[in-house]
C-alpha cells in the first residue's frame, strides 16, 4: 500500500481520490469536479486504485460508481498511517 500512495509521483492524487471516496462513492465526473482535476487523470488514478484493489466499481459505462474497497476499509489504519492529515483522518472515516 506504502507504493500506491507515497512511493509513486501520483500518490498524493490517489490519496485525494481515497478521501473522496471515504466519504461517499461517487463517479469519475464528480470526483474530477470536487477535486478540480482532469476527468483523464481521475480515471488513470482510479484504474490504479481498481488494479491494486483499493476500490470497487459498479455500474456500466459512464454509470460507473467507485466506492472503497473491502481490503482498503479493513486497512483504513495503515492507509491513515501512510497519509497522515487527510480529510479521512480527520472525519474519522
Amino acid at each position: 500500500m506504502w507504493w500506491i500512495f507515497a512511493g509513486t509521483r501520483g500518490g498524493r492524487m490517489r490519496q485525494k481520490l481515497v478521501e473522496a471516496l471515504l466519504l461517499r462513492p461517487m463517479n469519475p465526473n464528480q470526483l474530477a469536479s470536487q477535486l478540480d482535476v482532469n476527468y483523464r487523470t481521475v480515471i488513470h488514478h482510479l484504474e490504479v486504485l481498481t488494479e491494486n484493489k483499493l476500490v470497487t466499481v459498479e455500474g456500466p459505462n459512464y454509470g460507473k460508481v467507485y466506492f472503497p474497497s473491502q481490503l482498503l476499509v479493513q486497512n483504513l489504519h495503515i492507509f491513515r498511517k501512510i497519509c497522515p492529515g487527510g480529510q479521512a483522518a480527520q472525519s474519522g472515516g
